[in-house]
């Protein structure tokens, strides 16, 4: 009979205790289900392939830019204190309209003339008071009776007083004809003259009259020498008016003056423009013209004046006198020092300006303060690689010791030298 194979041997039989007899019983276990889990497992595991990487990856770049950064960052920043002197100086300047240039040798600049013409009319009031007269006219006749018989002259101007004590003018000469004479009877010869009362009013329009002449008074021909009116003298009157006086007429003259002059300067001084330096004493102003058409006595309410003025100046640019006083402290300067920005100070006095002439002569005050120069491209380049005692030291030795101070910072913090990169260098000068 064939044997059978089991995969699983039988169990022997059982003792009275349910036990096999001389075998180990075999304990047949169900297998348990997987977890739930499990699938979510497998998952986790793809996704720690995928980081891997991606993280190996970001490591790298940041070491390279570590790296990077580590040789780009460092910087150094010297901060150097030059030494500085005041240089002071007094020089005589001379601005001249003919000059071109600056010349330093003869302290000469260049200077420009300006001018401006203002012409202005006004009117003014009187402030004289008058008589408006008129003046009493009329003829009279002059009779010569004198004996012997001979023709008598007057002498234009002569007066003649009436009865009532009135005088009148005659305002030409007057040749009066000789007496004819027959036998004892003398017949007087006569001319006939207009005549003008000395002084304007109502009282000179007098009835007809007798006259006689003052001026022959004490003369053989005072009684000789005789005139007479036939009718009144007319045309006087009497009235209160302005009258122009002298003092109106110089008034006028000054105030217009004064204000044309300032229109002339203001004009003149908007023609200069900043650039210009103009002296005290470098503008002058001249009256050209000054005139009316009325005379001193005339009777007006008003009357008008004209005045004409010119004003001139010389005038130099500023740049011109800065440019001299920086070369000449240059030029007295130590060799290898330069100008500090900003320090040039001047101060003009005492000048001597002949504006027509186009010359001023002045008194120049002016300083700068100076320190040792200091090429900072250059500098840098001697930096490079140094650490901070080196970097003193090597200033110090271009500069001669002209330093007052130095100052010099590193960073990033783990930096203690200067890097190679020029770029990385700065050096800035600062001034106290």
């Amino acid at each position: 009979m064939p044997r059978k194979i089991y995969d699983i041997k039988p169990p022997k039989l059982v003792g009275k205790t349910g036990e096999p007899k001389g075998k180990i019983p075999i304990e047949i276990k169900k297998r348990k289900k997987a977890p739930a889990q499990a699938a979510p497992r497998a998952q986790k595991k793809g996704s720690r392939s995928i980081w891997r990487p991606v993280l190996v990856c970001v490591l790298i770049v940041i070491i390279a830019v570590g790296t990077y950064l580590f040789f780009k960052l460092p910087k150094a920043d010297i901060v150097i204190w030059p030494k500085v002197a005041t240089l002071s100086f007094q020089q005589t300047i001379i601005a001249d309209k003919s000059a071109t240039s600056i010349d330093p040798v003869k302290a000469v600049i260049p200077a420009q003339y300006f001018q401006a013409t203002k012409t202005d009319s006004q009117s003014f009031p009187a402030t004289g008071n008058a008589s408006n007269q008129g003046y009493a006219s009329g003829t009279i006749t002059i009779y010569n009776k004198y004996d012997p018989p001979t023709p008598f002259t007057l002498k234009a101007g002569t007066h003649f007083m009436s009865d009532s004590g009135k005088l009148f003018v005659a305002m030409q000469k007057i040749v009066i004809p000789a007496a004819k004479k027959i036998g004892n009877k003398v017949t007087p010869g006569s001319i006939q003259v207009n005549v003008q009362a000395v002084e304007g009013g109502t009282d000179y329009n007098i009835a007809p009259a007798a006259f006689s002449i003052p001026g022959l008074k004490g003369t053989a021909f005072y009684y000789s020498i005789s005139a007479t009116s036939s009718s009144p003298m007319t045309g006087g009157y009497s009235g209160k008016v302005k009258r122009v006086t002298d003092d109106d007429l110089q008034g006028a003259k000054d105030v217009l003056t004064q204000k044309t002059t300032s229109d002339a300067m203001s004009a003149l001084k908007g023609q200069i423009s900043s650039d210009y330096v103009l002296l005290d004493n470098a503008a002058l102003s001249n009256v050209t013209g000054a005139s009316t058409q009325t005379k001193s006595g005339t009777v007006a309410d008003n009357f008008n004046y004209q005045v004409t003025v010119q004003a001139s100046a010389l005038a130099f640019k500023k740049s011109d006198l800065e440019q001299f006083a920086k070369n000449y402290i240059l030029s007295k300067a130590p060799q290898g020092e330069t100008l500090l920005d900003n320090s040039l100070k001047m101060d003009y006095s005492s000048s001597v300006v002949d504006v027509s002439g186009g010359k001023a002569t002045f008194n120049l005050n002016f300083s700068s303060s100076v320190y040792q120069n200091i090429d900072k491209s250059s500098m840098a380049l001697s930096l490079l690689g140094e650490n901070a005692n080196q970097i003193k030291e090597t200033v110090n030795n271009v500069l001669g010791g002209q330093v007052a101070e130095i100052r010099i910072n590193f960073w990033p913090f783990w930096v203690t030298s200067a890097p190679n990169n020029q770029k990385a260098v700065n050096v800035e000068l600062k001034f106290q």
